[in-house]
Protein backbone atom coordinates (compact mmCIF):
# COMPACT_ATOMS: atom_id res chain seq x y z
CA UNK A 1 0.00 0.00 0.00
CA UNK A 2 2.74 2.47 0.94
CA UNK A 3 4.56 2.00 -2.38
CA UNK A 4 1.47 2.66 -4.51
CA UNK A 5 0.20 5.49 -2.30
CA UNK A 6 3.52 7.36 -2.38
CA UNK A 7 3.68 6.97 -6.14
CA UNK A 8 0.06 8.12 -6.55
CA UNK A 9 0.59 11.29 -4.51
CA UNK A 10 3.89 12.12 -6.25
CA UNK A 11 2.46 11.64 -9.75
CA UNK A 12 -0.71 13.65 -9.10
CA UNK A 13 1.27 16.53 -7.61
CA UNK A 14 3.52 16.43 -10.66
CA UNK A 15 0.51 16.53 -12.99
CA UNK A 16 -0.88 19.53 -11.12
CA UNK A 17 2.47 21.32 -11.27
CA UNK A 18 3.10 20.71 -14.95
CA UNK A 19 0.58 19.92 -17.68
CA UNK A 20 -2.41 19.65 -15.35
CA UNK A 21 -4.92 16.83 -15.43
CA UNK A 22 -4.50 15.90 -11.77
CA UNK A 23 -7.02 13.31 -10.63
CA UNK A 24 -7.41 14.36 -6.98
CA UNK A 25 -9.08 17.44 -5.57
CA UNK A 26 -7.56 19.66 -2.90
CA UNK A 27 -9.45 17.66 -0.27
CA UNK A 28 -8.38 14.40 -1.88
CA UNK A 29 -4.67 15.24 -1.86
CA UNK A 30 -4.94 16.42 1.76
CA UNK A 31 -6.48 13.09 2.76
CA UNK A 32 -3.91 11.18 0.72
CA UNK A 33 -1.01 12.96 2.43
CA UNK A 34 -2.47 12.32 5.88
CA UNK A 35 -2.89 8.65 5.01
CA UNK A 36 0.62 8.44 3.58
CA UNK A 37 2.13 9.89 6.77
CA UNK A 38 0.15 7.39 8.86
CA UNK A 39 1.20 4.40 6.74
CA UNK A 40 4.84 5.47 6.78
CA UNK A 41 4.74 5.88 10.56
CA UNK A 42 3.70 2.24 10.85
CA UNK A 43 6.74 1.31 8.79
CA UNK A 44 9.07 3.50 10.83
CA UNK A 45 9.56 5.95 7.94
CA UNK A 46 8.95 9.68 7.54
CA UNK A 47 8.75 12.11 4.66
CA UNK A 48 8.93 15.90 4.95
CA UNK A 49 6.23 17.35 2.72
CA UNK A 50 6.25 21.16 3.19
CA UNK A 51 2.68 21.66 1.91
CA UNK A 52 -0.73 20.13 2.59
CA UNK A 53 -2.69 20.49 -0.66
CA UNK A 54 -2.42 21.78 -4.22
CA UNK A 55 -2.78 25.43 -3.22
CA UNK A 56 0.01 25.34 -0.67
CA UNK A 57 2.09 23.25 -3.09
CA UNK A 58 1.86 26.09 -5.61
CA UNK A 59 2.85 28.65 -3.00
CA UNK A 60 5.81 26.44 -2.03
CA UNK A 61 7.15 26.08 -5.56
CA UNK A 62 6.84 29.85 -6.11
CA UNK A 63 8.96 30.43 -2.99
CA UNK A 64 11.53 28.01 -4.40
CA UNK A 65 11.99 29.81 -7.75
CA UNK A 66 10.04 27.27 -9.82
CA UNK A 67 7.78 29.87 -11.45
CA UNK A 68 7.46 29.18 -15.17
CA UNK A 69 9.49 25.94 -15.11
CA UNK A 70 7.85 22.52 -15.14
CA UNK A 71 11.21 20.81 -14.77
CA UNK A 72 12.04 22.86 -11.67
CA UNK A 73 8.78 21.66 -10.09
CA UNK A 74 9.57 18.06 -11.02
CA UNK A 75 12.99 18.44 -9.43
CA UNK A 76 11.48 19.85 -6.23
CA UNK A 77 9.08 16.91 -5.97
CA UNK A 78 11.87 14.45 -6.69
CA UNK A 79 13.81 15.93 -3.80
CA UNK A 80 10.90 15.03 -1.52
CA UNK A 81 9.80 11.66 -2.88
CA UNK A 82 12.68 9.89 -4.65
CA UNK A 83 14.46 8.85 -1.47
CA UNK A 84 11.15 7.60 -0.08
CA UNK A 85 10.46 5.58 -3.22
CA UNK A 86 13.90 3.97 -2.88
CA UNK A 87 13.34 3.10 0.77
CA UNK A 88 9.93 1.60 0.08
CA UNK A 89 11.25 -0.38 -2.89
CA UNK A 90 14.03 -1.79 -0.71
CA UNK A 91 11.54 -2.77 2.00
CA UNK A 92 9.26 -4.41 -0.53
CA UNK A 93 12.15 -6.36 -2.01
CA UNK A 94 13.28 -7.54 1.42
CA UNK A 95 9.74 -8.64 2.24
CA UNK A 96 9.45 -10.60 -1.00
CA UNK A 97 12.84 -12.19 -0.41
CA UNK A 98 11.95 -13.06 3.18
CA UNK A 99 9.83 -16.05 2.28
CA UNK A 100 9.12 -19.00 4.50
CA UNK A 101 10.67 -22.43 4.42
CA UNK A 102 9.77 -25.00 1.78
CA UNK A 103 9.64 -28.69 2.67
CA UNK A 104 12.54 -30.92 1.75
CA UNK A 105 10.04 -33.36 0.32
CA UNK A 106 9.28 -33.03 -3.40
CA UNK A 107 5.64 -32.69 -2.36
CA UNK A 108 4.72 -28.99 -2.25
CA UNK A 109 1.75 -29.71 0.00
CA UNK A 110 1.03 -32.05 2.88
CA UNK A 111 -2.03 -33.54 1.20
CA UNK A 112 -4.18 -32.59 4.18
CA UNK A 113 -6.43 -30.02 2.51
CA UNK A 114 -7.38 -28.07 5.62
CA UNK A 115 -3.77 -27.92 6.82
CA UNK A 116 -2.53 -26.80 3.40
CA UNK A 117 -5.16 -24.05 3.33
CA UNK A 118 -4.00 -22.72 6.71
CA UNK A 119 -0.35 -22.83 5.64
CA UNK A 120 -1.20 -20.87 2.48
CA UNK A 121 -2.87 -18.18 4.59
CA UNK A 122 0.12 -18.16 6.94
CA UNK A 123 2.50 -17.58 4.03
CA UNK A 124 0.33 -14.78 2.63
CA UNK A 125 -0.01 -13.00 5.96
CA UNK A 126 3.70 -13.26 6.74
CA UNK A 127 4.61 -11.83 3.33
CA UNK A 128 2.48 -8.73 4.00
CA UNK A 129 3.31 -8.34 7.70
CA UNK A 130 5.14 -5.14 8.70
CA UNK A 131 4.15 -4.30 12.29
CA UNK A 132 4.23 -6.04 15.69
CA UNK A 133 0.47 -6.44 15.43
CA UNK A 134 0.89 -8.15 12.07
CA UNK A 135 3.56 -10.46 13.49
CA UNK A 136 1.32 -11.32 16.44
CA UNK A 137 -1.36 -12.26 13.93
CA UNK A 138 1.20 -14.48 12.19
CA UNK A 139 1.60 -16.18 15.57
CA UNK A 140 -2.17 -16.66 15.62
CA UNK A 141 -1.94 -18.21 12.16
CA UNK A 142 0.77 -20.56 13.44
CA UNK A 143 -1.52 -21.67 16.27
CA UNK A 144 -4.31 -22.22 13.74
CA UNK A 145 -1.99 -24.51 11.76
CA UNK A 146 -1.23 -26.55 14.89
CA UNK A 147 -4.92 -26.78 15.77
CA UNK A 148 -5.79 -27.87 12.24
CA UNK A 149 -3.04 -30.48 12.49
CA UNK A 150 -4.54 -31.54 15.80
CA UNK A 151 -7.95 -31.94 14.22
CA UNK A 152 -6.56 -33.73 11.15
CA UNK A 153 -3.78 -35.98 12.41
CA UNK A 154 -5.24 -37.14 15.71
CA UNK A 155 -7.60 -40.10 15.33
CA UNK A 156 -9.34 -41.09 18.58
CA UNK A 157 -9.86 -44.63 17.31
CA UNK A 158 -6.10 -44.97 16.93
CA UNK A 159 -4.61 -42.61 19.51
CA UNK A 160 -7.02 -42.68 22.44
CA UNK A 161 -6.06 -45.02 25.26
CA UNK A 162 -8.56 -47.10 27.23
CA UNK A 163 -10.21 -45.04 29.94
CA UNK A 164 -9.17 -41.70 28.41
CA UNK A 165 -11.47 -38.94 27.20
CA UNK A 166 -10.69 -37.40 23.84
CA UNK A 167 -8.83 -34.09 24.38
CA UNK A 168 -10.23 -30.92 22.83
CA UNK A 169 -8.74 -29.89 19.49
CA UNK A 170 -7.08 -26.90 21.20
CA UNK A 171 -5.08 -29.30 23.37
CA UNK A 172 -2.55 -29.50 20.58
CA UNK A 173 0.42 -30.61 22.70
CA UNK A 174 -1.57 -33.54 24.09
CA UNK A 175 -3.09 -34.63 20.78
CA UNK A 176 -0.05 -34.14 18.54
CA UNK A 177 2.25 -35.49 21.21
CA UNK A 178 0.23 -38.71 21.18
CA UNK A 179 0.32 -38.82 17.38
CA UNK A 180 4.12 -38.61 17.41
CA UNK A 181 4.38 -41.05 20.29
CA UNK A 182 2.40 -43.65 18.39
CA UNK A 183 4.11 -42.99 15.05
CA UNK A 184 7.63 -42.91 16.51
CA UNK A 185 7.60 -44.88 19.79
CA UNK A 186 10.54 -45.74 21.97
CA UNK A 187 13.31 -43.83 23.75
CA UNK A 188 15.24 -43.25 20.51
CA UNK A 189 12.48 -40.91 19.32
CA UNK A 190 12.13 -38.90 22.52
CA UNK A 191 13.86 -35.87 20.99
CA UNK A 192 11.47 -35.99 18.04
CA UNK A 193 8.51 -35.81 20.38
CA UNK A 194 10.11 -32.92 22.28
CA UNK A 195 10.71 -31.10 19.00
CA UNK A 196 7.01 -31.23 18.08
CA UNK A 197 5.99 -29.91 21.51
CA UNK A 198 8.60 -27.13 21.39
CA UNK A 199 7.21 -25.88 18.05
CA UNK A 200 3.70 -25.68 19.51
CA UNK A 201 4.96 -23.79 22.57
CA UNK A 202 6.91 -21.28 20.45
CA UNK A 203 3.91 -20.57 18.22
CA UNK A 204 1.88 -19.80 21.35
CA UNK A 205 4.66 -17.54 22.61
CA UNK A 206 4.66 -15.42 19.44
CA UNK A 207 0.87 -15.27 19.43
CA UNK A 208 0.81 -13.84 22.96
CA UNK A 209 3.86 -11.59 22.66
CA UNK A 210 3.13 -7.86 22.89
CA UNK A 211 5.93 -6.86 20.52
CA UNK A 212 6.96 -9.82 18.35
CA UNK A 213 9.52 -9.18 15.63
CA UNK A 214 9.58 -10.33 12.03
CA UNK A 215 12.36 -12.75 12.91
CA UNK A 216 10.34 -14.32 15.73
CA UNK A 217 7.23 -14.58 13.57
CA UNK A 218 9.28 -16.09 10.75
CA UNK A 219 10.86 -18.66 13.03
CA UNK A 220 7.45 -19.68 14.37
CA UNK A 221 6.00 -19.87 10.85
CA UNK A 222 8.93 -21.88 9.50
CA UNK A 223 8.69 -24.22 12.48
CA UNK A 224 4.97 -25.00 12.13
CA UNK A 225 5.35 -25.56 8.38
CA UNK A 226 8.15 -28.01 9.12
CA UNK A 227 6.02 -29.59 11.85
CA UNK A 228 3.20 -30.15 9.38
CA UNK A 229 5.58 -31.88 6.98
CA UNK A 230 7.17 -33.85 9.81
CA UNK A 231 3.75 -35.19 10.88
CA UNK A 232 2.83 -35.98 7.30
CA UNK A 233 6.06 -37.95 6.95
CA UNK A 234 5.42 -39.79 10.23
CA UNK A 235 1.97 -40.72 8.95
CA UNK A 236 3.43 -42.46 5.92
CA UNK A 237 4.16 -46.20 5.92
CA UNK A 238 7.77 -46.99 6.77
Amino acid sequence: MAVSLARLVHEDLERYGTAGGNEMTDEGVRDALVTLHAVLARLGLTVDVPFRDFGTFRGWWLKNDAYGSWQARRDLLSGIFESLHDQLADMEQRALASTLVDPVSPHARTGWAAVDAEISELRRHFLNATTPQDYRNVGQDCVMVTETLSRTAYDPEQHLRAGEQEPEVAKTKQRLGRFVEDAAPGPDNERLRKLALAVIEYAQQVKHSETPTRREAGIAADAVIQLANLLRRLGEPE
